[in-house]
């Protein structure tokens, strides 16, 4: 699968309240509503994309609002930190912003060489901005955040697992090369896709399983270019043993979805059509977008969906 897969293409994650989910990632993260649509399984549920001005695949943060849901439980098995990009010498900014706006858990570190500073999303979800190389990225300038400062999409992604072996030996068949190694935490690199190219398996055999709930990374999701690209993986990943669901169109993008030796779901999603095939540029993430087979049930779902900020 060597130069298929491209890096990230999105990562899914769930939330206990819209509004304020919506809040946080435009607000204090500044960065774009793409796309306001709702879950193809549970449509009374929203699906929120946000990212770069277009969705650009490794740029995008979704989420899965379930209402009151319990919160998540961290620990082995999942997606543990979700890292952003953001230009060289800005952490500074970063900090001040993020403690004005009172949000928890800011610790500055490095790893790897890398000046980083995680936190804790509204659901105790943990992200972490990355100091990186712009890679020819350009943030979204939402909420009063400078194109010199803005998040210019992921940088990458902390799996938390009991035994990484097998799951980087996944990464390896999917192009990614193995990196360097830090105490128990071993990085992944791809070359030649999206700057959203860096996953790191951090080994926690002493660790209970996570439980999914608010907070929890739903699945995460590599980018290839095409329909094509992505048949050629799914008949590899068959192939080899793996179970793979069958091509779902997303609308936006098609998918298909496989579990990992370590637990975590991933996902296979294409760069196109995009999330520019229903709304234009300009006017990404205003309207509520329903997939074709609920939009004869516009009317009720609309009364059911909470109420989320422009």
């Amino acid at each position: 699968m060597s130069n298929v897969i491209k890096g990230l293409h999105h990562v899914t994650s769930m939330a206990a309240d819209a509004d304020v989910n919506n809040s946080f990632f435009t607000g204090t993260l500044g960065l774009r509503r793409v796309k306001k649509t709702v879950n193809f399984d549970a449509p009374e549920v929203y699906h929120l994309y946000y990212g770069d001005e277009t969705g650009t695949p490794g740029s995008v943060m979704t989420y899965f609002p379930f209402g009151q849901m319990p919160a998540g439980k961290r620990g082995n098995g999942e997606v543990g930190i979700t890292e952003f990009a953001v230009p060289p010498g800005t952490l500074g900014f970063w900090k001040e912003r993020l403690a004005a706006q009172g949000v928890t858990g800011l610790a500055a570190s490095a790893f790897l060489g890398e000046a980083r500073l995680e936190f804790d999303g509204p659901d105790g979800d943990s992200f972490a901005l990355v100091e990186a190389d712009p890679g020819g990225r350009a943030p979204w300038t939402g909420a009063g955040i400078a194109a010199e400062t803005g998040i210019l999409g992921f940088h990458g992604a902390r799996m938390r697992l009991r035994d990484a072996a097998a799951t980087g030996e996944l990464l390896t068949f999917m192009g990614y090369q193995k990196d360097e190694r830090d105490g128990n935490i071993t990085r992944y690199r791809i070359e030649g896709g999206n700057a959203a190219d860096t996953i790191d398996l951090e080994e926690l055999p002493g660790a209970s399983a996570a439980r999914q709930g608010a907070g929890s990374v739903h699945h995460i999701a590599f980018a290839v270019d095409d329909r094509a690209s992505q048949a050629e993986i799914r008949k590899t990943l068959l192939d080899t043993g793996y179970q793979v669901t069958p091509v779902i169109d997303r609308d936006y993008f098609y998918a298909i979805y496989f579990r990992t030796p370590g637990g975590v779901l991933f996902e296979i999603a294409t760069n196109e059509p995009g999330f520019d095939r229903d709304e234009d540029t300009a006017h990404l993430g205003e309207a509520l977008k329903l997939p074709t087979r609920y939009e004869p049930y516009r009317k009720q779902i609309e009364q059911i969906l909470p109420p989320i900020a422009a």
